[in-house]
């Protein structure tokens, strides 16, 4: 029969599906709302800081408002002794403060890795401050500091310096006073750090280097702080950008004062928008800033070799 001697036909193969799109692009469109807004967040203060720049805007002098050009570049380099005299004293608070919290945050890092009876509550001690917000330090320094009930009349109850002395309104007080206050906060920054970098760092090395015959000094040196490089290059970094920027601290404990001692380049510009509403010119104050920051931040992240390989 020809039913009968009709040979069947072996089954197709299977189509292969395309793969979809729309699972690999789902991460991203899911983060894309949060992404936007943050970026919206970002971008438009920054580009209105650069257009506000070149602008003379006041809003208590409208009249004077309109396009200004390079104007005000052009009086902050060459009609503005404020500005050099804050960006001096702003690169010298940066590299005490940066300076001091590393060295103290690195020696109580390499303590509080070490251990002893209570170490839990010796770290939670050391890394108290952090957690505390800058306007709630400032306060607490206002009191220790104050002429009447601080730290100066308990020391002169102890024959210690005279009744009545104020630390902040003395020049010659005044920088190693506010230094002392932030040194409190920011050493457990570098502390935290420090210590996470130094957990892992292999017990195996040290061994090592004890059967050669290594002191704790060589060991610290060949081993804990060529395995340290990254962190220190990253945290001073991000340390000293935040001490640049700092305003809160030195803004309530001495506004900038006595005599503009401790007035740093965003304390000026902060003095110039809010209290004298000369918004322009407090902008191109801030894009200088900006390019001072990106600048000092590349060229230290390029001598630093920050990623390379420790020799």
């Amino acid at each position: 029969m020809a039913q009968a001697a009709a040979v069947a036909k072996p089954p197709a193969p299977p189509r292969r599906r395309r793969a979809s799109a729309t699972p690999r692009r789902l991460p991203y469109l899911l983060i894309a709302p949060a992404a936007l807004l943050m970026l919206g967040f970002i971008a438009y203060p920054v580009i209105s800081v650069f257009y506000y720049s070149l602008q003379n805007y006041n809003p208590t002098k409208p009249w004077r408002n309109g396009y200004a050009g390079f104007d005000n570049f052009t009086r902050i380099f060459t009609d503005d002794p404020l500005f050099w005299d804050t960006l001096v004293f702003s690169a010298k608070w940066v590299f005490v403060e940066v300076g001091l919290q590393l060295l103290f945050g690195l020696a109580l890092a390499l303590i509080v890795n070490q251990t002893f009876v209570g170490r839990g509550l010796g770290r939670a001690l050391v890394f108290s401050p952090w957690a505390v917000s800058g306007v709630l330090t400032s306060a607490i320094w206002v009191l220790l500091y104050n002429s009447q009930t601080g730290i100066t009349r308990y020391l002169a109850d102890m024959g210690i310096g005279d009744y009545g002395v104020s630390w902040l309104s003395d020049t010659s007080t005044v920088f190693p006073a506010v230094v002392v206050a932030d040194l409190w906060r920011g050493v457990p920054f570098f502390a935290i750090l420090i210590l996470a970098d130094l957990q892992s760092v292999s017990k195996d090395l040290y061994e090592a280097a004890e059967v050669d015959g290594a002191s704790r000094i060589k060991q610290f040196w060949h081993i804990t702080l060529p395995h340290l490089k990254d962190a220190i290059i990253l945290s001073t970094l991000l340390r000293a950008v935040w001490e640049f920027n700092n305003v809160d601290l030195l803004y309530t404990l001495t506004g900038g004062g006595p005599a503009g001692e401790t007035t740093t380049l965003p304390l000026y510009i902060a003095n110039t928008s809010v209290d004298a509403h000369n918004f322009g010119y407090a902008s191109a104050l801030t894009t200088v800033a900006f390019v001072i920051l990106l600048f000092c931040s590349m060229v230290y992240l390029r001598l630093s070799k920050f990623g390379g390989e420790s020799k």
